[in-house]
């Protein structure tokens, strides 16, 4: 039997691929699930417009993507936090911190696109990655200071200091 996939499906195709399956297989599991049609000559002009549909979407979002990241291209955000010796934070900067900072720079990025391995929890200069599209990859420029730290004297010492 051959059927049309409508979803990518690993060691089988990818979509749109017209692929041949036991009939068992297409009948009871993949047309059921709403993962493949049946190949017929209707079927095959509905999924060469919805590929020329998905084309065309991609072209769009590349492009939208490309857009933002020469905005990103130009930005560099700071942060300050309270740090201990050696310049090591007692807490961290996160992607969801950059992905809030980058918000209130009026650019909406979804959190899961900035690509820190590991929250950065060093005081120092850092370039983050931030991946837009597979083929579009803009890079932040992060800037951790430390935070001021004042120094307070406990009450007993203050009075037998006056």
């Amino acid at each position: 039997m051959e059927v049309i996939l409508k979803e990518d499906i690993a060691k089988l195709g990818a979509r749109g691929d017209v692929v041949k399956v036991a009939e068992g297989y297409g009948r009871n599991y993949l047309i059921p699930k709403k993962l493949a049609i049946e190949a017929n000559a209707a079927n095959r002009a509905v999924i060469e417009q919805m590929k020329a549909a998905a084309v065309r979407r991609a072209a769009r979002e590349q492009g939208d993507a490309q857009a933002l990241a020469a905005q990103l291209a130009g930005v560099s955000l700071a942060f300050t936090r309270k740090s201990g010796e050696h310049d090591q934070l007692f807490g961290s900067v996160t992607s969801a911190d950059i992905a809030r900072e980058l918000e209130h720079k009026g650019l909406n990025i979804d959190r899961r696109k900035i690509q820190l391995d590991e929250p950065l929890k060093h005081v120092g200069e850092f370039t983050v990655p931030v991946k837009l599209h597979k083929d579009v990859t803009a890079s932040v420029k992060v800037t951790i200071a430390k935070e001021a730290v004042v120094e307070t004297v406990p009450a007993e010492e203050a009075g037998a200091q006056a």
